[in-house]
């Protein structure tokens, strides 16, 4: 029936009598009880043992079942235990009420024991097929992020590129993408992009994201054409409303020459010498038009300059815009001098220190050049 073998069920009545009654009646059926005189005693049983089910009176001292009811289904470890009113109150309006703070069902003193046991039976049921299906989204989405997870590259497996990151998804499904290749001859792309959509199907999109990477980005092949085909590819593939939108770079060792690509994203951020410098650049994002126009803009670097890329989870594409990217300049200027190894966790726990929540997917990129 679910993952307890048998169900548990808190019956709150003050009346021992009543409680016995009922007590008797769901043991002969099978099923464990436990018992509660008050509202407040229900209330700490149930944040205590769990319940699968309660049994509730109205009528009670101190604190009436409405105001029980109302506060289990305010506290988010009780909020999902189906709660049966049975009261000796046949008023419609009580009815309306214990139906309003939450309750599932309302059965009439006296009752039926056929009745009461039968809807029992239907509620946990209920209950039980609710908590599989949640346990088979968490399962079908825990997978979804570890194939989410095996898209990202490590700095490890690719030391060269000197590079380091951190991801958060708000969400199993993110929808934040991060690539780094090196396509031979100290020439190294780096791509960090958003696709809208926090779906399941958005870790699919990101595969063939990463398979379209490894088959357009080469040595010889011009960014521009490369992103031309990605756009043209994903247009097909996307839903209407789909896209993505990304930072690309290409990164010359041999001369130190970057050349940068901005799919409609946000700027990149430039550190060199106490100063961090905002780079933009112009272009359409990816997936939306059969026409795509991409800049590129050409930056000659130095050593130990660092570049920074992120997605709107850490800024947001919002009013308040300004006011979180001077925030980001300003952290990344007081871990100027840090090791490139876990600069970015060091900067996002300074960005998020502050009791921020997250609202978005969030990713942050560094490059040492």
């Amino acid at each position: 029936m679910g993952k307890k073998q048998t169900p548990l069920i808190l019956i709150a009545d003050d009346s021992v009598l009543n409680r016995a009654i009922l007590a008797s009646l769901l043991k002969d059926a099978g099923y464990h009880t436990i018992e509660a005189n008050s509202g407040l005693e229900a209330r700490e049983l149930a944040l205590k043992l769990k319940p699968d089910l309660i049994l509730l009176d109205i009528m009670m001292p101190e604190e009436d079942g409405l105001t029980t009811c109302l506060k289990l289904k305010s506290h988010p470890l009780t909020q999902d235990i189906p709660i049966i009113f049975v009261s000796a109150l046949n008023e419609s309006s009580y009815v309306v009420q214990a139906l309003e703070m939450g309750g599932v069902d309302y059965i009439v003193k006296p009752f039926s024991h056929p009745e009461i046991l039968a809807r029992i039976k239907v509620h946990l049921g209920l209950k039980f097929a609710r908590e599989q299906l949640v346990e088979a989204q968490s399962d079908k989405l825990n997978r979804v992020k570890e194939m989410q997870t095996s898209l990202l590259i490590s700095p490890k497996d690719l030391p060269q590129a000197q590079f380091d990151f951190v991801y958060y998804p708000l969400e199993e499904a993110g929808g934040d993408f991060l690539e780094v290749m090196d396509l031979g001859e100290k020439h190294f792309l780096y791509l960090l992009g958003d696709i809208s959509g926090h779906d399941i199907s958005i870790a699919y999109y990101l595969s063939a994201l990463k398979a379209l990477c490894q088959q357009n980005f080469a040595l010889y092949t011009s960014v521009k054409d490369s992103l031309q085909m990605i756009n043209k590819i994903c247009k097909s593939i996307f839903k209407e409303d789909q896209y993505f939108t990304a930072n690309v770079i290409l990164l010359n060792k041999n001369n130190n020459i970057l050349q940068f690509y901005n799919c409609a994203h946000f700027p990149i951020l430039l550190f060199r010498e106490g100063e961090v410098k905002e780079i933009y650049g112009q272009g359409d994002v990816l997936g939306a038009f059969e026409e795509f126009f991409i800049e590129e803009t050409i930056i000659e670097v130095d050593r130990k300059d660092r570049i920074f890329l992120f997605t709107d989870g850490l800024v947001p594409n919002d009013k308040n815009f300004r006011k979180y990217l001077d925030r980001l300049k300003n952290i990344i200027l007081k871990h100027k001098g840090e090791d490139l190894k876990g600069i970015c966790k060091k900067i996002f726990s300074d960005f998020w220190g502050r009791g921020d929540r997250l609202k978005d997917d969030v990713s942050l990129m560094c490059i040492e050049i």
